[in-house]
């Protein structure tokens, strides 16, 4: 079978995030069945941009199209967004003669790359799936304060509204979504549940050593009997990390060592928060390699994971953050309200409410009073179901059996 999956935000390991695309299309290449992506430049969640042109990576073939650099979610944004969808509406004809796919998929976070892939896939008669990573223009209606009439937000909701009603399948990340999908013209028997998950082979061996700062502060902390509660991820506003630090101050004469690790547009004002407000039991650290993340996280006795209180979150979340604390076989405090909880489902730690410090506080006073080994028990359950739900294995044979049904 041959795929063409289309998501302007695709990443691979040499270029950093979204990773998504490139997980899924492994397995399916190693599944005997090859895959086209299509991609743009320049995107904001990438660590480095790939040049234009061609790129085979581990069998799977990249189209890198060339788009104009932006900063933040204005104009610059949106003029890159116009600029990827115009080049793949002008190429439609060309990429169904050379690709000739059996699906093709629209897979860009925003809805309006449906419409190219409509065109291509009406051109070859291919089947077309419509993958939702988040509800737009919902999400930034809720998350952003956007106007419902605003022309930006009119634009996603016509595409959105589009891809239910003429896609042949439509695959969600998010658990809880039937009602809303169903609302704006959706066929619930055209939906499937797809997942973020975690990429087996980088939790296989014995991974990376960690970085000597790391390493010694974390060793500083064990001497001194302090336990480790850790987060490790993007510094931004939808993370809720200001109530850590809250949490952390009602903490502050507790045997807790509390560390960041990361980068992200909130990470300079959290650390002159931590300057003003002398928290000392806080420590910032600079990103990390991917493949030093499952050494990271087994060094943290509790991993923390927060979330704003919004309502968008009611139709469910999937981050990528909480399957590897999973993986990592270490208990989890989650501080959210949301459709779903798999913290929650795999009895992997503690959940308390969003934006709120003396919950957290408390969540950790009552899991650091646990056993160690209560601890762990819960680490190796959080294992077992990623293991059997979130693997990219089990993710991508799940996506492949419902373009069969």
């Amino acid at each position: 079978m041959k795929l063409l999956l289309i998501n302007h935000y695709a990443g691979a390991p040499q270029y950093g995030m979204e990773y998504r695309p490139f997980y899924l299309a492994r397995e399916w290449v190693r599944a005997g069945h090859s895959v086209q992506i299509l991609a743009s430049t320049v995107s904001h969640v990438r660590s480095r941009q790939p040049a234009a042109g061609d790129e085979l990576i581990e069998g799977i073939a990249y189209r890198w199209y060339p788009t104009p650099a932006y900063a933040g979610n204005g104009l610059g944004r949106v003029l890159n967004i116009w600029s990827f969808c115009r080049q793949l509406w002008r190429d439609a004809a060309q990429i169904a003669r050379e690709i000739q796919p059996d699906v093709v998929i629209a897979s860009s976070t925003y809805p309006m790359d449906l419409w190219v892939a409509r065109r291509i896939a009406r051109l070859c008669q291919a089947k077309l799936v419509y993958e939702v990573h988040d509800l737009w223009p919902l999400s930034p209606i809720e998350l952003s304060g956007m106007s419902p009439l605003h022309p930006f937000a009119l634009l996603c909701q016509k595409a959105e509204n589009d891809g239910y009603r003429d896609a042949d399948l439509v695959i969600s990340m998010l658990p809880k979504v039937h009602q809303h999908m169903q609302a704006h013209g959706l066929d619930l028997r055209k939906l499937a549940i797809v997942p973020n998950g975690i990429a087996l082979d980088e939790w296989q061996g014995e991974g990376a050593a960690l970085n000597t700062d790391l390493a010694d502060f974390l060793a500083a902390q064990r001497a001194a009997g302090r336990m480790v509660l850790g987060y490790a991820g993007s510094h931004g506003l939808p993370n809720a990390l200001d109530f850590l630090l809250d949490a952390a101050k009602l903490l502050k004469d507790e045997a807790v060592a509390i560390m960041l690790v990361g980068g992200g547009h909130e990470k300079a004002r959290l650390a002159e928060r931590l300057r003003a407000e002398a928290i000392s039991n806080v420590t910032l650290f600079a990103p990390i390699p991917k493949l030093q993340i499952p050494a990271l996280l087994a060094c943290f006795d509790v991993a923390y994971i927060g979330w704003q209180r919004t309502p968008i979150y009611r139709f469910g979340i999937a981050p990528n953050k909480l399957m590897d604390y999973m993986m990592a076989q270490v208990a989890v405090l989650h501080s959210v309200e949301a459709g779903n909880d798999p913290v929650a489902e795999a009895q992997a730690g503690l959940t308390v409410p969003p934006e709120d410090a003396q919950a957290i506080a408390a969540g950790w006073r009552r899991l650091a009073a646990l056993p160690a080994a209560e601890r762990a028990a819960m680490g190796r359950r959080g294992r077992a179901f990623v293991l059997a739900h979130h693997s990219y294995p089990v993710l991508a044979a799940r996506f492949l059996e419902a373009l069969q049904r």
